[in-house]
Formats: C-alpha cells, structure tokens, sequence
C-alpha cells in the first residue's frame, strides 16, 4: 500500500488498495487511514453499484436524501449530473453535507462515472485544523454557543439543475448544532459551522452573529486548511463529513470544461447527533 499526502492539512491518494474488497480488514484499513486524512482517495476502481453500497454499509445506517430522488434501482445512490452546456454544478460553494439534519452525514463515498477533459476539481478543507487556528477570542465567543442550520428547501438542490430529480418533498427544515463539535471516534474538536447552511448564533444579534460567521467562514476557506483532488474516472472519494467541508469547482467556461458531462454517484453515511 502507497499513501500519497495531497497538502500538509489533509487528504492522501491511496495506492494498493481495492475498494472490491469489503471484508472487515480491509474496511479496518480503510476506516484507519479516513480518521488519520480525513480525506482519502483511490483510482482505477471499477466498483459497482452492490459493491459501493457493500462498502458504505461498513460504515453505517445508509441516508437517503431528503429532497433529491436516487436511481431506480438503488434509492440510496444519488447520481450528481452536470448537463454538458450547465455551468454550475452540485455542491459549488463550502459546506458540510446536510448539517441541517438532526444527525449530519457521517461519512460520503463519491464515485465518478463520467469526468470532463478539465474543470471540477473538488476542494476539502479541514475543520479540525480550523478549529485549532481560528482567533482566541471567536474561541471565546462561540465555544458553548449553537448555530442555526437550515435545509434551503427542495428548489437549492433541484431547481437549477437539469440532471437532478426532487423525490417529492419540499419542506424546509432547520435544527440547532454546537458551533465546536467533539469527532466521536478521535475527541477532536471540530469547527462545525458552513457558509452554504449556517444561518445565524443562537441567542445572539443578528449583527454581531454576520460579523462572526462572516469571519469564521473567510478563516475556514483559507488555503493551507485545503487540499485539492483532480478527478478520473473510476475515482472514489471518501470523506469524514464530520471533520472536513468540500467545495465542488464550477469551472466550467466556453473552450474548456463547458460542452462536457460530470456525472458522479453519491453514498452518504448516516451520522450521530453533534455534541
């Protein structure tokens, strides 16, 4: 097994390693190397559908989407597709996978099927490492505080996207998180607040609860918190949502990646209630 470090904050490519295999050694393996990176990525796995929803199961209770409609024949995979001519894509700012949930995704498996000649990187960015960097005294204002976490509604994740299918139901919903988590498997603490979702501080002014997210979110999008993974096709990414954001690059432009399909398959891991 090769493990390649992507930056100094997060991420290895991960070599050696085949993602057929769901046995529960290899699943150990896997699951050791995701805690240490956060991020972890393997090329060339031409897994199918049964064997990327076998490997997801090691992880946990599977989530279903609560507004996008999976494939037929296996609800629980949400394909992401990027039209050739669309210029935006799913995911395209920071954010955690539905922190608005009661309990937030644990973990995401993303699989590319297809990828365009250029254009739609995906960036992480490591929240642990936020946490630990973040001004003293922000520490001191947020550190026993909650934040607001809001779902948008069926329309932010349907409506500007031709590929993309809502399953029926469009109510908006919220629920309250601590804006520093504790990762129940390592005791780290976590920066558990996003640009796409966060809404406001509980029990604070509107004012001076913008001013402080506004520079938690611009301290969180620093670069040397990132890393940044290059699609193939037959590449699989595995994240742990509770510790890292992402920010799917919508880089798409005339003469470049504009006029080609992205098409990736989507498994989310049920996680717990933040604490």
């Amino acid at each position: 097994m090769q493990v390649k470090l992507l930056s100094g904050a997060l991420g290895a490519e991960i070599r050696g390693v085949s993602l057929k295999d769901t046995s529960e050694k290899n699943f150990g393996v896997i699951n050791n190397l995701l805690l240490e990176h956060k991020v972890i990525f393997f090329r060339n796995q031409n897994i199918s559908p049964e064997e990327q929803l076998a490997l997801a199961a090691h992880f946990g209770p599977i989530e279903r989407h609560a507004y996008v409609k999976g494939l037929d024949q296996y609800p629980e995979i949400v394909r992401i597709i990027k039209k050739p001519n669309e210029k935006n894509q799913w995911g395209e700012n920071w954010h955690s996978d539905v922190s608005y949930n009661l309990k937030p995704t644990k973990a995401v498996i993303l699989k590319s099927i297809k990828i365009p000649p250029v254009g739609g990187d995906t960036m992480f960015a490591n929240m642990e490492l936020a946490w630990e960097t973040i001004d003293e005294k922000i520490k001191d204002k947020i550190k026993d505080k909650k934040a607001l976490h809001s779902s948008l509604g069926a329309e932010f994740f349907v409506d500007n996207y031709e590929g993309m299918e809502g399953n029926g139901n469009h109510e908006e919903y919220s629920n309250e998180h601590p804006i520093v988590r504790t990762h129940p498997d390592t005791g780290k603490k976590i920066l558990f607040v996003n640009w796409t979702y966060t809404k406001n501080i509980v029990g604070m002014d509107k004012k001076e609860s913008d001013e402080i997210l506004n520079k938690i979110f611009k301290h969180q999008a620093r670069l040397d918190l990132t890393c940044r993974f290059q699609w193939t096709e037959n590449a699989v990414a595995i994240w742990d949502n509770r510790s890292v954001q992402h920010y799917a690059i919508a880089d798409f432009f005339p003469g470049r990646g504009l006029g080609y399909e992205r098409i990736m398959d989507r498994i989310a891991i049920q996680g717990d209630s933040p604490h």
